[in-house]
Formats: structure tokens, sequence, C-alpha cells
């Protein structure tokens, strides 16, 4: 590896590290090579742009503005009290209603952040109030919001299509097996978790008749949540939709869903969310076009097989490299936000694990996992810090339980997804 390479790669490091903004860091770190290799920004932009042009991504900007519009619609609310009538019996109930409760949102929603308001705000309250401890609520909550990354839409695996040239529906399929997996994780381990608390108070039998009234009611207020995951996979797996055009259909169904059936949304609100997904959308959009100039030279300068060369020096195995592979995405994704991550991550190691053996839709469940790994493992653990912040709890109190959740789901659910393809490739293969 040449010596304008290595410090390019140690600068972008740096750059993320002191707080840079990420366009930023991913531009001036081009900038960089631009002046000490000899390349010419006349062929870098041109290729950026052409990449950045693709058709597929504008789903993203359609699932964000459809993401804020059902995150203020009062959705959440729905999925909690449907799912807290059907488990809200069991010790330790309101932790799993908060695990389903996040995956379901997250689907809809495709961010950890909202999910984590929005799921957080109405379920801390009623943790607390119910004897719950305040520790390993955050934790619980600030682990389980990133679901939503691996349940369906997922504006990541979008990224990850398009980068890796592959699939979106193949993508999106790749990681629900894993998402499913983990949520069950989650409240399986949340349970032993509190088996021993004591003062937690549980939701009391309701009659026959009041349960069936309820679960009446309750239920037609869920069934526009759910139905929105399956217009969309539905849309894609039938032929009937692109990913993009499903995107179109969630964002004028979410619009529909917070007008007429909830009634909670106003213009007013629906100007707010074009506002905010306006900045998402634009940082996203910079981060895509600067990232694509860098890549093409960290191609160009074949970084990819120097990384492999490197790993096939010290590890001899695809077991080996695999974890290797591991830690490293683990690390970059405690220094950056997910989206950040993916980018730099997939077009320097997607080459490396071909080269073992591993198949572009299985890479897809990988990196998934591993970047949300690394938004809640402390020291940076950016999603744990919010947790305790939104929950007024002390980073202190979160500490122990996001361990105990890391050993206990995050890294047996990434072993399994790492040297268990079928986790992540069996949904995908049943497709034509």
């Amino acid at each position: 590896m040449s010596a304008p390479v290595m410090i390019a790669i140690v600068l972008l490091i740096v750059l993320l590290m002191v707080g840079i903004p990420v366009p930023a860091a991913f531009f001036g770190t081009t900038l960089f090579l631009v002046f000490s290799c000899g390349y010419s920004l006349d062929f870098l932009v041109p290729y950026a742009y052409s990449k950045t042009s693709n058709f597929v991504l504008l789903a993203i900007p359609l699932f964000i503005i459809a993401g804020g519009i059902i995150e203020r619609s009062d959705l959440g609310a729905h999925l909690v009290n449907f799912v807290n009538l059907l488990v809200g019996r069991v010790k330790g109930s309101l932790g799993m209603v908060a695990v389903i409760a996040c995956a379901l949102f997250g689907s809809v929603t495709g961010s950890a952040c909202a999910t984590m308001s929005v799921i957080g705000s109405i379920m801390w309250p009623r943790m607390e109030q119910a004897g719950y401890s305040k520790g390993k609520s955050a934790a619980l909550i600030s682990s389980s919001c990133l679901l939503g990354g691996l349940i369906p839409p997922s504006s990541l695996m979008i990224m990850y299509a398009w980068l890796a040239k592959e699939s979106v529906l193949k993508c999106f399929l790749a990681v629900l097996g894993p998402g499913l997996l983990m949520t069950a994780m989650f409240c399986v381990a949340y349970f032993f978790m509190v088996r021993k608390d004591e003062g937690m108070e549980v939701a009391q039998k309701l009659p026959k008749t009041e349960f069936k009234r309820e679960f009446k009611v309750r239920l037609v207020k869920f069934i526009p949540a759910i139905i929105f995951p399956i217009i969309i996979l539905g849309g894609i797996y039938s032929g009937i939709m692109t990913a993009t055009e499903s995107a179109a259909v969630s964002l004028v169904y979410a619009l529909l869903v917070g007008l007429f059936i909830y009634r909670t949304l106003t213009w007013s609100k629906i100007k707010d969310v074009l506002i905010s997904s306006a900045n998402t959308i634009g940082v996203i959009m910079v981060m895509l076009f600067t990232v694509m100039m860098l890549s093409r030279i960290f191609v160009m300068e074949d970084v990819p097989s120097m990384i492999m060369d490197a790993l096939g020096s010290v590890a001899t195995s695809r077991v080996a490299v695999l974890a290797i592979v591991n830690i490293f995405m683990i690390i970059i994704g405690m220094l950056m936000d997910d989206t950040s991550a993916t980018l730099l991550c997939v077009p320097i190691l997607l080459p490396v694990v071909e080269s073992v053996g591993v198949s572009p839709i299985h890479f897809a469940a990988i990196v998934a996992v591993n970047i949300s790994l690394g938004c809640v493992t402390p020291p940076c653990a950016p999603l744990m810090y919010l947790g305790a912040r939104l929950s007024n709890t002390d980073v202190a109190d979160v500490l122990k339980p996001t361990f105990q959740l890391i050993f206990w789901v995050w890294l047996p659910a990434l072993i399994l997804v790492t040297y268990v393809p079928a986790i992540a490739t069996f949904l995908p293969s049943l497709l034509k």
C-alpha cells in the first residue's frame, strides 16, 4: 500500500474521530489523494454523479419522508397498546412489548433514532411506573431500536444493494431472518435479566368478553401499521413494484393513514417532516457523492487486494478472515454513524469476503448486524448515550445491562449470522 493511501486512511479516521462532518471528511481525504496521487476531479466528479443518479437511490428520500410522517402519526402508541394486550401479563412483559414495538415501528420508519424517541417516550414512563429498572429499560430500548435496520424496509440495505450491485429485495430478505432472530433473543434475554427483580407490576388478566372487545378495538388501530411493510415487501416480491415504486406507494399510504385513519397528522407536522427530511436527505446524498469519489480512488489503488494480502498473512482460514473483518466493522461502527460506516466498509471489504467464499447477500446481513452492534458498544456507543439521555438515566446505570445484552444477544447473533449463512440466505434463495 502506497504511503499516500495509508496517510489518507489515517487522515479519514482522524477527521471522523475529531467530529468533522462526514461528507467533509470524505471530501477532504479525496482532495488529499487528488493532489498527492495525481487524480483528476474532471474524472472523479462525473463518475460520482453517474453513480448517485441511480434510480434505486430515489427510494431512500421517499422512505425517509414516509418514516417521518409515520413517526408523527401516533402509530407507535397503537403498536404498543396492541402488543401489550397480547403479552402484558408476564413478568418483564413491558420489556418484551418494547422490543416487539421497536421491531415493528423500526420496520416502518427505518430509523433507530426515530424508533427510540417514539417508542422510548411511550415505554420508559410506563416501565418506570410499573417498577422496572431504569437502567435496564434504557439499555433494552437503545439496543432494540436498532432492529429497524434489520427488518425491511431499511435505507441501509438500499445503499448496500446499490454498492454491491445486488437486488434490493434480496438484501431486504437477507436481514429479515437475523432481525426476527434477534427480536426473539432480546425478549428472552430481558426475561432472564429481570427475573429476580422485585416490585415489578404486570397487567391484570381481563375477563374474556372484555379482552375480546379490547382486542377488536386495538386491532383496528394496529392493522394500518402492519399493512405498511406488507405493501412494501409484497409489492416488490410479487414483481408489481420496484423498490423505488414501493417507496413512493408507502409515502402515499403514510399520508392517507396519518390524515384520514389516525387523524393526528396536520399540515404543520407535514411541513416539519419535509424540512427535517430535506436536511437528512441532503446530507446522505452529499455523503454518497463524496464516498463514491473516495472509494473509486481506493479501488484504482487496489486497496481491497492489499487488504486481502494483509489478512492472508495473518489469517489462513475463512473463519479467521471473517473474525478480523467483523472486528474491523465493529470498530468502524463505533466511530461513525451506520450510513457512513456502510459506505466506507462495503466497497473495501466486499471483495475481501468474496475471496473467501462469502456471497454478497450473506455479507449484507453481516454488515447490518456489525454496524448496529457498533452503535451500542462502549466506549463510543452513540445510541446507548442517547438512550440514557432521553430516559433521564445515568450512563453508569445503563452500562452493565448494555454489556449483558451485547454478550447475550449481539455477539451470539453476530457469530450465528457470520458462520451459519442459511440465516441470511434462506429467504433470498426462495426468490425465483
